[in-house]
C-alpha cells in the first residue's frame, strides 16, 4: 500500500477495533447477567464463572464484528468526506478503486478472522463449555443443594438445607429417603459436608438425627455426631457430553457417523450449520460495501450524507435477519443453502455498482472543491 492508502487503512482500523471491543462488552454483560445463576443458584467458584464467559469471548466477537465494522466505517468515511480528504484523493488522481482498498483489505482481514474463529476457535470453546456445563451438572454439590428450597436430583430422595457457606458447609439439612422396599428414612443435622472417601462421594451429617419407617410401620430413631450418607446410589452413570450442531468441527457436520441416531436424525441441520459458518464471514465484505456505498456511492455534498446512512442501515438489518431466516429455512430443505451465500455475494454486487457508477475524476473532485470553495472565503 501507498502512503495515502496506509493512513486511509489506519483511519478505519482503529475506530473498528473501538467499535469491537465496545460491542464485545455489551455482549460480554449479557452474557454475564444469563451465567451469574452459575454462581449464585450452582455454588461453583469464581474461576468456573470466568471460564464460561472467558470460553463464549471469541463468538461473541465473531458475532459483533461486522455490527462494528460497518459502524466504524460509516463514521469514518462520514467524515473523510466531508472534511475533503476523499475529494482531495480524486484531485490527486486516484482511482475509485485505490480509495477504497483500504476499507476492502480491512473487510477481507476480519472475513479472514471470523472464518478462523467459526471452523476452529468457536467450535473449540463450544466444547469446553459443554464439557464444564456437564462437570456442573454433575456436581453433587450443586445439582442435591438449592438454598432454601425442597430439591429431588433423584427418584425417592428429597433435600434441603437452609444455607451454604463460603466454606462449602450445609447448614440445617434435611433428608428424605424413599428405599423401593417401601421403607423410608428422614435425616435432620445441624450442618454437613459433601466429601470423597475412596473415590466416591458422600454427605457427612453431623449433630443430627435420623428416623426410620419400616414397611410394617415400626418407627426406629438415631440420634449421631456424625453420619455417613451414601451418595453413590443417586450417581447417574449414564449420562454423557452430548454435542450440539455448534460444538461440532467443519468435517463433524459435513461428514457426519450416520451409525449414530442424534446425526442421521439431524444431517440437514449439520449441513446448514457448516453452510452457515462458510458463509457467515462474507457479511464483513458486504457491510464494508454497504457502508462504502452509503457515503461514496453517490454526489458530493458538504452537509453530511445521514439520509443515506439511515437507509443503507436500514438494509443492513433488514439483511442480517433475512439471513438468519435463510439459515433457519436451510434446517429443512439443504437445497436452500445456496441462499445462505446469495445474499451476502449479492449485497456486495449491488453496492460495487452503486460505488462505481460514477467514474471518480480528477474533474469531479475539483467540482466538489468549488462546491466547498465559498465556505472558505467566509
Amino acid at each position: 500500500m501507498r502512503l495515502i492508502e496506509k493512513y486511509l487503512f489506519r483511519q478505519l482500523l482503529w475506530p473498528t477495533l473501538a467499535a469491537t471491543t465496545a460491542l464485545a462488552a455489551v455482549a460480554l454483560l449479557s452474557q454475564t447477567l444469563a451465567e451469574i445463576d452459575v454462581l449464585v443458584n450452582q455454588h461453583q467458584s469464581v474461576q468456573v464463572f470466568l471460564t464460561l464467559i472467558g470460553l463464549s469471548l471469541p463468538q461473541m466477537l465473531a458475532m459483533v464484528l461486522p455490527i462494528a465494522l460497518f459502524v466504524a466505517a460509516l463514521i469514518t468515511l462520514n467524515r473523510l468526506h466531508t472534511e475533503q480528504e476523499v475529494v482531495v484523493c480524486y484531485a490527486g488522481g486516484m482511482s475509485r478503486w485505490r480509495v477504497i482498498s483500504p476499507a476492502i483489505r480491512l473487510a477481507v482481514l476480519c472475513a479472514l478472522m471470523t472464518l478462523v474463529v467459526n471452523l476452529w476457535v468457536a467450535p473449540w470453546c463450544y466444547r469446553a463449555t459443554r464439557e464444564e456445563l456437564f462437570k456442573i451438572k454433575t456436581d453433587l454439590a450443586s445439582s442435591l443443594i438449592r438454598d432454601g428450597q425442597f430439591t429431588q436430583p433423584a427418584q425417592g430422595l428429597t433435600v434441603y438445607a437452609q444455607s451454604t457457606d463460603r466454606q462449602g458447609l450445609l447448614h440445617n439439612v434435611f433428608i428424605d429417603e424413599e428405599k423401593p422396599d417401601g421403607s423410608s428414612t428422614t435425616f435432620t443435622s445441624k450442618y454437613g459436608n459433601i466429601v470423597r472417601r475412596g473415590g466416591q462421594p458422600a454427605l457427612i451429617l453431623h449433630t443430627g438425627s435420623n428416623q426410620r419407617f419400616s414397611p410394617e410401620g415400626v418407627l426406629n430413631f438415631l440420634a449421631f455426631d456424625e453420619y455417613v450418607f451414601d451418595l453413590t446410589p443417586y450417581l447417574n452413570t449414564d449420562d454423557d457430553v452430548h454435542f450440539k450442531n455448534s460444538d461440532r468441527y467443519l468435517h463433524e457436520l459435513l461428514f457426519p457417523d450416520l451409525t449414530q441416531f442424534w446425526d442421521k436424525r439431524d444431517k440437514k441441520k449439520f449441513l446448514a450449520e457448516a453452510h452457515s459458518r462458510l458463509s457467515t464471514p462474507l457479511y464483513n465484505i458486504a457491510f464494508m460495501a454497504m457502508a462504502l456505498a452509503a457515503v461514496l456511492g453517490g454526489s458530493f455534498s458538504r452537509t453530511g450524507y445521514g439520509q443515506r446512512i439511515v437507509i443503507f442501515s436500514a438494509c443492513a438489518v433488514v439483511i442480517r435477519i433475512v439471513g438468519f431466516g435463510a439459515q433457519a429455512a436451510c434446517d429443512a430443505a439443504p437445497a436452500l443453502n445456496i441462499i445462505q451465500y446469495a445474499i451476502p455475494l449479492a449485497t456486495i454486487w449491488l453496492c460495487f455498482g452503486q460505488i462505481f457508477r460514477q467514474k471518480a475524476s480528477a474533474a469531479t473532485a475539483i467540482e466538489g472543491l468549488t462546491e466547498l470553495q465559498p465556505i472558505g472565503a467566509h
